[in-house]
């Protein structure tokens, strides 16, 4: 395990070495959604999950949906559907333990990305998942979060990854599978092709 020579162990060192913070940057920040943010929300088909559980190992979960599958109730509350998956429930199994979570929400081709904050909890109420039907399927269960914080972040990240810009794509020639990485970290017996065609399954057939 690599040992660090020169650590940053207190706030206070992380400060020096940033600089004096921008009077903006603390201001921006807002406990409620407003007609701004619930624009992005309801525009952005793609967000992250960060979740901690009672060990304290946290978790980082995608979801992905036709844009406004994110429904915002009101300026404290938004709700997310859950789709089908790999059943392990990380997200929903952690919110158990504890509630506290952090949303990230991406716009293609937008550089910037909305951070929201809060706690959450699981929820089944009929009204709310009638409205997240897709594909004439129901999810089963959505998350209800109650924000505490909502903050735009700038595009800083997005402009040095060139995300949005195919042509500087490293190549994914000769990168593993999702298969691949299943079976051998799985341990799995069976052929490669039996996973690759699970996979295929899945990703075709197993969406909603």
């Amino acid at each position: 395990m690599y040992r660090p020579k020169k650590p940053i162990s207190t706030s206070g060192q992380v400060q020096e070495i940033l600089g004096e913070k921008f009077d903006n940057q603390e201001r921006k920040a807002i406990n409620h959604i407003d007609d701004i943010c619930r624009d992005w929300i309801e525009r952005s088909p793609f967000l992250t999950i960060a979740t901690v559980n009672k060990k304290g190992q946290v978790d980082a979960a995608p979801k992905g949906d036709p844009p406004g599958f994110v429904k915002v109730l009101d300026e404290k509350t938004l709700a997310i559907p859950d789709r089908l998956g790999n059943n392990r429930g990380d997200t929903f199994h952690n919110i158990i333990d504890n509630p506290r979570v952090g949303l990230l929400f991406i716009v293609p081709i937008r550089n910037e990305v909305l951070r929201v904050s809060g706690s959450a909890q699981i929820i089944q109420d009929d009204d709310i998942l009638e409205k997240m039907i897709v594909n004439d399927r129901r999810p089963d269960m959505a998350l209800l979060v109650h924000v505490e914080e909502a903050m735009y972040h700038c595009g800083k990240s997005m402009i040095r990854s060139k995300m949005w810009k195919p042509a500087e794509w490293a190549s994914v020639e000769g990168l593993p599978s999702y298969a691949l990485a299943v079976k051998t970290h799985a341990g799995m017996p069976e052929p490669l092709e039996h996973y690759e065609a699970m996979m295929k399954y899945n990703d075709e057939k197993r969406l909603y």
